[in-house]
Formats: C-alpha cells, structure tokens, sequence
C-alpha cells in the first residue's frame, strides 16, 4: 500500500494528525510538571478540546459531504495549527487564550476525522481498504507506543513552548499533504458535474457555468443534511448495532479500566510496573491486530469483528479476579488484539456499504457516540468505584463488554456488516482470500 504515492500521501496525513492529538495532552502535562500550569488548568484545557472536538465532528461530517474532502482536511488541520502557536503563547499567561486554543485544536482533530474516513474510499479501491485501514491504525498504534519516549528525550532539550510548536508542525503535515480523491480530481477537471449534486454542493450546471444563486437555494439546510446522514445510518441495522455495542465497550469497560488499572496496581500489586506494562502490552496487542486484520478474511466478518471487540471484558475481568499480575497483562493484550479486529473491519464496512455522498456524515455519528461518550463514562465511573468499590463495578463492566457485542451480532446483517446479511459478503470474501 505504501508504494501508492496517493494514499502515502493520505497514510502520512493522517499519521501527522494522530501523532499531534496524541501529543497535546502528554506536552500538557509536561507544563503541569514543571508547574508552567497546574493540574486544573489542565483539566480545562483536556475539556475544551473535547468540546471542540464533539462539535466539529458533527460540523465536520456535514461539511465533507457538501463540499470537497480535501478541502475539508486542509483548512480543519490548518485551524488546529495555528491554534498551537497561540496555545504555546497563553500558558501562564491567559487562560481565556489557552481555552480559545484548545478548543480551536479540538475542533481541527474533530472536522478532520470524518473527512479522513470518507477521503480514504476516495482514494482506495474497494478491494484493498481493508489493508489500508490496517495500515492506518498500524501507524496511529506505532507512534502511541514510541511516543512517550521521544517525546521524553525531546523534553529534556527543548521547553514546552516549542514542543507546542512542534505539534503544530504536524498539524500543517497533516493540512497540506494528502492529495484530493477521485471526487476532487474529477472536479478540478471539470469532470464532476455530477459530484458536487451529489453532495448538496452545486456550483456547477450543465453547460458547466457557475450557477451560485440556484444551487445555494436549493440546498438544505445543515440540519436537514445531518438528518439525511441519520437517516442513512438508520438504513444499515449493523452499524446501528455495532455503534451501540462500541459506544457501551467504551463508555464502560475503557472507562472503568483507564480508572481502575491505576489503583490496582498500587494497592493490589503495590507496584507501578503493572500499569505500564499492561498499556504497553495493548498497545503492542494492537498492533499485531492490525497486522493479523490486514489479510484475514473471514466468512462472517462482522460476527468476528463483534467477537474481537468483546474481548475487551478480558480487562475489566482481570483486574477482578486474584491473579497474578503476568495475567493482568496478558488480558490486556488480548483486548488490544481484539480492538483492531473490530475497527479495520468496522471502518472498511462503512466506507463499503453507506452511500459515498452520505459517508462522512455517518462517520461523523460513529466518532461522536463512541469517543464522545467516554469522557461521560470516565466521569461516572470514577465516583462509582468511589461509592460501590471497585469489583462490583468492574464485574459489571466486565459483563457488559461481553454481552453487548454478542446482542448486536444477533441483527441478521451483522454476520457481514452488510445490509443484505452474510449472502453478500461471503463470497467476496472468499474471493479475495
């Protein structure tokens, strides 16, 4: 896939942009750590980026779809570089300015998202989507993994300021290199009547003239065209079901662990060593589930994605039971294993089955359930534990990883992530294997 200079293009953008999310919070609490900002301070600023992102997301989605995809990757991840610059200028200084910044930088991470998604069936054929999904998350897994240490040996030669403006060096890799798709090109050919119609974008009629005035009034309004996007997740019962089953795993089961691994390994383990290792190991897990999804094709793919998510109820389970720690880590890393089987296949049966003129709207719905609701879930969670202790909540989390994803694969179409059910799929896939 990376001797394809179009989605190498497309594969480093999205790279820079998932390296520079990643890195915001870490160089933010590396001021907290040289007392630059204090620990609320931060907790504002991870807020407001949430903000923006939640916001954007939706926006994001709508804009992709009307306009160009490309267009949309450009000025989202230019916004969030400028944004840095001024992030770097308000810390200890103005408050008002770091949260104005923050959630601009949110804002650019949540635009680019379902523009991203909807870029890459332009870009990538059918057939190798799976592969370049794959390839996508290998990458995002990569730099989560080696990120901590560089980031760490950066610190220790340059201040905060300048890793800020660092990321907004990312940001700017991520706006300006990836090239447009075949809608694009075809448009700035003049190829693409019919393209910009098809997104509610208009601009141009069939004698090829610019017809402003017309097109501008026949275009809905951006809530009727969020609406339609509803409208057409609503026509593919597996994603709804699978959406639901993701959201639950994550506002539950990711939750209760990312506030649970901590105090476990303190009071049960009397060690740090464990959290460590067991975020390394589902790092690493996930990156041997990217590798194993990029090739294996199964019969019912949906079923084998939904049964890889449920595996994250290993973690919460783990850190129920008396185990010895080596346990711990290892249901870690089958969570990660488990995470990538589901995303590759989930993303891929997205940009197959929903209408390309409706993608990233549908996106959009994806990443504001299912990373919108996990800051909702860390909040929960925590005062729970706090109130009930932590095994009834993580037995409860534990159970509903495992059973949410086994009730959405009981929707007939889920065994394929297919409208028409595992009729349709089976016999590409077994094709392509």
């Amino acid at each position: 896939m990376l001797r394809d200079v179009a989605f190498l293009r497309l594969w480093s953008g999205t790279t820079a942009s998932g390296l520079a999310t990643w890195a915001l919070p870490f160089v933010l609490g590396l001021a907290v750590l040289d007392r630059t900002i204090g620990a609320a301070t931060l907790g504002l600023l991870l807020a407001a980026r949430t903000a923006g992102f939640l916001v954007a997301v939706a926006v994001g989605g709508v804009l992709a779809d009307r306009y160009s995809r490309r267009g949309v990757v450009l000025w989202a991840g230019l916004a969030a570089a400028a944004a840095t610059p001024l992030l770097a200028l308000g810390l200890g200084r103005s408050l008002a300015l770091m949260l104005a910044a923050a959630a601009v930088a949110g804002a650019g991470q949540g635009a680019c998202r379902p523009a991203f998604q909807a870029l890459t069936a332009e870009v990538v054929d059918e057939d190798r989507r799976q592969t370049a999904n794959a390839a996508m998350t290998l990458s995002v897994r990569a730099t989560s993994l080696a990120g901590p240490s560089l980031t760490a040996l950066l610190a220790f030669v340059l201040d905060t300021w300048a890793l800020l403006l660092g990321i907004g060096v990312l940001w700017l890799v991520a706006a300006l290199v990836p090239g447009a798709g075949r809608a694009g090109r075809a448009a700035e050919a003049g190829e693409g009547s019919g393209v910009g119609e098809a997104r509610g974008a208009g601009g141009v009629g069939e004698s090829g003239a610019v017809g402003a005035v017309d097109t501008t009034a026949r275009r809905p309004s951006f809530f009727a065209e969020f609406a339609e996007g509803l409208r057409e997740a609503r026509r593919h019962p597996w994603f709804l079901a699978g959406l639901g089953a993701l959201t639950v795993v994550i506002s539950t089961g990711y939750s209760a662990t990312g506030v649970a691994l901590p105090l476990v390994s303190r009071d049960k383990y009397d060690t740090g060593v464990v959290l460590a290792a067991a975020m390394t190991a589902y790092t690493l897990g996930a990156l041997g589930g990217a590798v194993v999804v990029a090739r294996w094709r199964p019969r019912a793919q949906g079923w084998a994605a939904l049964a890889g998510l449920g595996l994250y109820g290993f973690a919460p389970l783990s850190l129920l039971l008396p185990v010895h720690w080596a346990f711990v880590v290892a249901a870690y890393a089958v969570a990660g294993i488990g995470i990538e089987l589901f995303n590759v296949p989930w993303f891929t049966a997205t940009q197959r089955e929903v209408a390309p003129d409706k993608l990233a709207r549908v996106s959009s719905l994806d990443f504001m359930l299912s990373y919108g609701l996990a800051p909702a879930g860390l909040a929960l969670i925590a005062p729970a534990i706090e109130h009930f202790g932590a095994r009834p909540v993580l037995a409860v989390c534990a159970a509903l990883c495992f059973a949410a994803p086994a009730a959405a694969a009981l929707v007939p179409s889920a065994r394929g992530f297919s409208r028409e059910g595992a009729g349709r799929a089976e016999p590409e896939e077994a094709a392509r294997a």
